[in-house]
């Protein structure tokens, strides 16, 4: 038998809320996909590490911009902008904020690991 499942973010499994931002999580297919929207101002180290005593995110994340610019700071020194249409990867130990006054938003697409490390 063919399964066909349709999900949307308008009702996602599981939203995780935060100062200047918001992840919701759609799980499908035996995967999970995130959709990230940043405020302008959004930094992860102010507002997501800080309330879990992090420095640096611990999850490596593979996704898409949708629309905004956010730069990514990985601890060894190296600096990147990411824009609307940019497929990315980045590994742990990171930080990441906003760039402009656009709101940032991504989709990322987490695998099983990906997923446990995160809750």
């Amino acid at each position: 038998m063919f399964e066909v499942i349709l999900k949307r973010f308008e009702q996602p499994d599981e939203i995780r809320t935060f100062d200047k931002g918001k992840f919701e999580m759609v799980n499908v297919g035996g995967m999970t996909i995130g959709r990230a929207t940043y405020e302008p101002g959004w930094k992860w180290s102010l507002h997501v590490g800080k309330a879990v005593s992090a420095k640096s995110c611990a999850v490596e994340h593979v996704g898409l911009v949708l629309s905004g610019r956010a730069t990514a700071a990985m601890d060894d020194g190296r600096v990147i902008e990411m824009k609307a249409g940019d497929l990315f990867y980045i590994a742990p130990e990171h930080d990441s904020w906003v760039v402009g006054d656009e709101p940032y938003v991504s989709l990322h697409f987490l695998g099983a690991n990906e997923y446990a490390r995160q809750k």
